[in-house]
C-alpha cells in the first residue's frame, strides 16, 4: 500500500473540497493498480506537490527509474501530457512521458534527480539564468489545438476585477490592483500563441539522472499549460526566491534572454499579480500577498 502524506490530503480537501477528499482516499488503489499495470515497483520515499502523489519507481522490464505521478484532472492539469509530448518532439527540455491514461490523468514521467532542484543553487541569479534559458525554449514552441487560452484567463479577470476590488481592505493596494487591471486591458487583445509552462518556478527545474542518459541537464516539469504570451510567465521567477531589490534585474534578464517587449512583458506580469489577487479574495484574504504587492509597485516604478 502507497501511504498518502498528510499534507497532500490537507491541500486536496482545500483545493478540491469533496472530490479532492474522495481523490485523496483512492490514491492507494490507483497506485496499485499502475504499479500492476505497468510493471513497476515503488523504489524510495512518495513525494507530493500541492495536489499531486509522485511515486519514485523502477520499471520491472529494464530496471530503468521512473516516476508513476498520480492527480487529479482539471482544467490545469488536462493538458500536461499533451504539453509534454510536444516539447519533448521539439528537444525543449521537458521531463520525458513514458505512459499516460488518459481517463485518471495517471502518468509515468522520466526519474529525475529529485535531490537537485534550482532551489539549491546558492547563488540566487545563477537559478534565475538558468530558469530563464529554460523558459526560452519552451515559448519557443507553438501551442497545440486544444490547449487553455490566456485570452479567455484575462477576459474572466478583467470582468472580475471592478467587483473584487471591493474585497481589499487597503485603498492603496486596491489603485495597484486597478493599474494591475489597466495593464492587462492594454495587451488583452494580442494574448499571444506560445505554448506556456505557467508554473515554472525553481523547484519545478530538477537535475538529470546520469543513469537516464542526462546528466548535467536542468529539466522543466510540472507545466500548467496554456496557449498565450510569454510574458505571462515570468512572475514565478520575481515571486520565488524574493528579493525586492533584484526584481527588476530579474524581469530584465528573463525579458532579455526570451526576446521580449519589456512594456508587454510588464502588463502580462501584472496580469499574474491581478491574477493571484483575485484568487485570494475569492477566499476572503482582505490584502494582497506583500511580495506580489511589491513586485506590481517594482514593475509600475513606484519602489
Amino acid at each position: 500500500m502507497i501511504d498518502v502524506p498528510d499534507d497532500l490530503m490537507a491541500n486536496l480537501s482545500e483545493h478540491k473540497g469533496a472530490a479532492g477528499r474522495a481523490f485523496a482516499g483512492a490514491l492507494p488503489r490507483l497506485a496499485g493498480r499502475f504499479l500492476e499495470e505497468w510493471g513497476l515497483r515503488p523504489d524510495g520515499a512518495v513525494m507530493c506537490g500541492m495536489c499531486a502523489l509522485v511515486v519514485p519507481v523502477v520499471r520491472e522490464a529494464d530496471g530503468r527509474g521512473a516516476a508513476l505521478k498520480l492527480q487529479m484532472v482539471d482544467e490545469e492539469t488536462v493538458g500536461e501530457p499533451v504539453a509534454l509530448r510536444v516539447w519533448g518532439e521539439a528537444g525543449a527540455g521537458v521531463v520525458g512521458l513514458l505512459e499516460h491514461d488518459a481517463a485518471t490523468g495517471t502518468m509515468l514521467l522520466e526519474r529525475l534527480d529529485e535531490r537537485r532542484s534550482l532551489t539549491d543553487v546558492a547563488d540566487a541569479r545563477e537559478a534565475v539564468r538558468v530558469l530563464a534559458e529554460s523558459l526560452a525554449r519552451l515559448v519557443l514552441v507553438p501551442a497545440p489545438p486544444g490547449m487553455r487560452r490566456l485570452e479567455d484567463a484575462a477576459a474572466r479577470m478583467l470582468e472580475e476585477t471592478p467587483g473584487a476590488v471591493a474585497g481589499l481592505t487597503d485603498e492603496g493596494e486596491r489603485r495597484l490592483l486597478l493599474d494591475c487591471a489597466a495593464a492587462v486591458r492594454e495587451v488583452a487583445g494580442e494574448p499571444g500563441d506560445r505554448l506556456l509552462h505557467w508554473d515554472l518556478h525553481y523547484a519545478n527545474v530538477l537535475a538529470g539522472r546520469a543513469e537516464e542518459d542526462r546528466a548535467g541537464e536542468w529539466v522543466a516539469l510540472d507545466p500548467k499549460p496554456l496557449a498565450g504570451d510569454p510574458g505571462f510567465e515570468l512572475f514565478p521567477a520575481l515571486d520565488q526566491r524574493f528579493e525586492a531589490s533584484e526584481v527588476l534585474w530579474r524581469f530584465d534578464l528573463l525579458s532579455g534572454v526570451l526576446g521580449l517587449d519589456r512594456e508587454r512583458a510588464r502588463a502580462w506580469t501584472l496580469g499574474r499579480v491581478l491574477q493571484n489577487a483575485l484568487w485570494g479574495i475569492r477566499r476572503g484574504k482582505p490584502r494582497l500577498y506583500p511580495d506580489h504587492a511589491e513586485i506590481a509597485r517594482r514593475l509600475l516604478g513606484r519602489d
